[in-house]
Formats: C-alpha cells, structure tokens, sequence
C-alpha cells in the first residue's frame, strides 16, 4: 500500500460530535497547502444506492462539495448494512476486508498530495468485524485528530479512553479539536482543556464555537425523516428551521407565535392555523420555514388551494403532532451537498479556530 502521500484519520470520542463537519472544514484549509486531495471512509454505517454501489453519505457530500475525481466505491469501500456483523460472525474473512481498504486507499491517493481518512465514531467501533477505528488507522499508517464536544472534564476522560485503545495498536494521536463549545464559554474551555490534555500528552490542536445554523435542521431533511409528503411546491426545501411550534392553540393565539424560520405543526383539521399562517406570510418577519399537517388528515379542496400558493413548504405527516415533534426535536442533523450557507460557515470556523499548521508539522 501506498504508504508516502501524507494522511491524518479523524475520529471522535462517539458519534455525531462533529467527524463530517470537521473533515468538510479541514479538506478546505488543507487544500491550501495540497491542491489535489483526497478523502476516503473506509468503514461506512449510514449509506446510500448510486448504480447499485452502497456508497458512504458522507462520502457522497465530499465528493459533491470538492469534486475529487476519485470512484465512489474507492472512496468508500466497505458498508456495513444491516447483516455484515452476522455474516463476518459466521465466515469472518478479515485478509479480505483490510485487502479492500488497502487498494481502495492506493486509488484514492493516485496522483494525490494529500489524504483525509474519516472513521466512523470512537476508537472501538467496528472491533466487532475486526475493523475498529483504531485497527483502520494502524493499516493505513495515518496518524490520528480526535473530536470531541466541549467541555473539560468529560471530553478529557472520554479522549483518554480512546487514547488507550489507539495506543494499543500502535497508533499516534497528533491532538484534539473540541467542537459546539458556547462563545461566551471560548476563552475558559480553550485555556483549562488545553492544560487538561497536556497532562495526557496531546495537543489541543482548536476549539470550534457552537453556530445554531449548524444545528438547524432543514424542510428536506425532516421531510425525509418523518418520510412525509409535500402537498406544495412553495418555498424552498433546503429551507432552515430555527425553532418549532405545536399549533394546538387556536389560530389568533398561534398567529402571534409566527416568525421567520418557525415550524408549525397542526393537525391537518386545524384549518384557521393553516389560513393564518398564509396570511402572515405576506410579512417577511412571520414567513414560515413551513408547516407539518399531522395524522395524515389532508384538509379539503379549498384549504389545499391556499397551501398550493403558500411560500413555505407544507408536509403531511402519518403520526400525531407529538410524535412528530419528538422526531423534529431529536433529529440528527446532517450537513448536505446543498447547504451552501452551512459550507462555508463550516469552512471559516476550522480556518478560523483549527491550528492547520500544527497539524502539518505533527505529520
């Protein structure tokens, strides 16, 4: 295998805290110093069909964003769907799996200067198959960034867990970047973190404040999620929720509750929330980000007629407003191809709060 193009693996001390944000960040400022990169996940958990290939999502969002020109399959070499751990169980093949990583890393980095690796939640994720973070790591001879969420006590213990689990196979771990850490908490998390971590032999290598933007889920992705139908073509499905509302109330009430970015979610009877929420549309400040009519109660003719003219996206969800805002508020939130405002906010933080030099030297 390809073992002189630089490489670093990013990990994280569990799941979502941020591996994708920080990758998508990092490729942008690395680029700056190695004009052709390249990215690959070698382990993938949450995947999608392209031309019969299981391909990675996050791959998918790296490649669209930055246009690597590396195959898909190459980048992503091996999904985990929902049997791979009974089967590997059974007839484990190991030789096998690390031959596919070790070629697909070789294609990626043909003609590359540089390689992002990203792995797929702590270090001992995917140990089951033989294929953790910290053994992936180890077979690509990439040294390791590992991500954390802000704090000091609880991200030092829960790096120095995974520490252990990398050290034991013998691989290194340049530093930390702690993520989502509250602006007016910056200065004291940065300053008392980064003697925390010294202690243990790692650099904090940034520190990334938490932007509401990029919690924010999207029209699209809860429409996804709750797998609801769009009664409308209104507004825009990459459209950002800021905050919900439960229009149990009746419509003058709710009416004062509308602002710009507010998700409504209704029973599908409620028509008097459905009439407001068009008529305060009129105003930029009480527009919806849009609204989610529940227990699949599709209103009547006349009612549908407005919905079809309003300019937000209006969805028609199977379960009760309850359930659905359980599901809205619990939501993981995943940065998409086409979430350009999230991109390049994404891309200052790292530029701004990531010590990218630190990390070149480190390698």
């Amino acid at each position: 295998m390809n073992t002189v193009t630089p490489r670093v693996f990013i990990a994280a001390t569990r799941q979502n805290e941020g591996k994708t944000t920080t990758s998508l960040g990092l490729l942008a400022a690395l680029q700056k110093f190695y004009p052709r990169i390249g990215y690959i996940k070698p382990v993938g958990q949450r995947f999608i069909e392209i031309e019969e290939q299981k391909i990675d999502e996050d791959t998918v969002l790296m490649d669209q964003v930055y246009r690597l020109n590396c195959p898909l399959v190459d980048m992503s070499p091996i999904a985990v769907e929902p049997d791979f751990t009974r089967k590997y169980l059974q007839s484990s093949n190991n030789e096998a799996l690390v031959k596919t990583i070790m070629k697909a890393f070789d294609r990626v980095a043909w003609e590359k200067d540089f390689v992002l690796c990203e792995g797929s939640g702590h270090a001992g994720v995917g140990s089951v198959f033989d294929l953790s973070n910290a053994q992936v790591a180890k077979i690509l001879g990439a040294k390791v960034i590992i991500i954390s969420q802000g704090g000091i006590g609880k991200p030092i213990d829960e790096v120095y867990l995974n520490q252990a689990v990398f050290e034991k196979e013998g691989v290194e771990i340049i530093g930390v970047i702690l993520n989502k850490v509250t602006t007016d908490k910056l200065d004291y998390i940065t300053e008392f973190a980064r003697r925390g971590f010294k202690r243990k032999g790692l650099d904090l290598l940034g520190v990334l404040p938490h932007r509401h933007l990029l919690s924010s889920p999207t029209m699209e992705s809860i429409q996804e999620d709750l797998k609801a139908e769009r009664l409308n073509q209104g507004g825009r499905a990459n459209t950002l929720v800021d905050n919900v509302i439960i229009g149990a109330m009746g419509a003058q009430n709710a009416i004062t509750h509308f602002k710009r970015g507010c998700l409504v979610i209704t029973p599908g009877d409620r028509e008097d929330v459905v009439k407001a929420a068009a008529v305060a549309a009129a105003d930029p400040n009480q527009q919806l980000a849009g609204i989610i009519l529940t227990e699949n109660l599709r209103p009547n003719s006349a009612i549908l007629r407005i919905i079809e003219k309003a300019p937000f996206p209006v969805l028609l969800a199977a379960e009760d407003s309850y359930e659905v805002a359980s599901r809205v508020h619990n939501l993981t939130v995943k940065t998409r191809p086409g979430d350009t405002e999230k991109i390049s906010v994404i891309r200052d933080i790292i530029a701004e709060n990531v010590d990218v030099n630190k990390i070149l030297r480190a390698l």
